[in-house]
């Protein structure tokens, strides 16, 4: 079985088109996961809507907390890491992360930053080898094939690579860098664009980006399904 972890991020609760004000990035990811389960309906998906019910923003508890070893932590620290500890163990246990987000003032919203900040943990995702000052960190989420699917929708128009405004653009080289850092290093990505715009441009848009999404599930199935197929016995 593939395990799924899908999360929205946007502050807008509905889906694009069926709700007044509804998110077109929850309408990407809402569409991932339908077309997945519908295909493979036995892989387990589990759900958090960061953007309705944000993580915690870390603090210097949290940090102390961190930063301690695990044999030495008192149990305030225990308790202070225990929302972090379950994110983290979702994160861990996922095959294919989901992340449908909106592009929110260049970057990302502050739930997903909170929720990176949660799971980027010393001795959980990453290690750190002070004797090798050139290159310290392991990142301990490289021991096996995950993949991660960035959904996004964008107000503005030109904000992938290559376009106008892709200077612009720090969502998704974020994501991938804070991801990559602790070893999930397949990406993939569809974005819409052009909500400010709305009409004609945002319609073909959006019909662009289910096609992708559609095309998208059957690729990473069928790859998964032949990266199994060639692990020895």
């Amino acid at each position: 079985m593939t395990s799924i972890l899908h999360l929205d991020a946007s502050a807008r609760p509905g889906l694009a088109g069926k709700d007044e004000h509804g998110s077109h990035s929850r309408n990407l990811s809402q569409r991932f996961v339908s077309q997945w389960r519908a295909r493979r309906p036995q892989d387990p998906i589990t759900y958090r809507d960061i953007g309705q019910t944000p993580p915690s923003i870390i603090s210097h508890d949290w940090i102390a907390s961190s930063f301690t070893p695990e044999a030495r932590r008192e149990p305030w620290m225990r308790d202070t890491l225990a929302e972090s500890d379950r994110l983290v163990d979702e994160l861990i246990a996922a095959d294919v992360l989901v992340i449908g987000t909106p592009l929110y003032n260049f970057g990302m919203p502050a739930a997903l930053k909170a929720w990176i900040d949660q799971v980027v943990r010393p001795g959980r995702t990453v290690d750190i080898d002070e004797s090798n000052l050139l290159d310290p960190y392991i990142p301990r989420l490289a021991d096996r094939p995950r993949h991660l699917v960035i959904l996004t929708a964008r107000g503005g128009i030109g904000f992938d690579a290559g376009g106008e405004m892709a200077h612009m653009n720090h969502l998704e080289p974020n994501l991938i860098t804070a991801l990559g850092f602790i070893g999930i290093t397949r990406v993939h990505q569809i974005a819409i664009e052009g909500q400010e715009f709305g009409g004609e441009l945002l319609a073909a848009s959006v019909a662009q980006a289910l096609d992708k999404v559609d095309a998208l599930v059957g690729e990473l199935q069928h790859s998964l399904q032949a990266e199994r197929a060639a692990e020895p016995a």
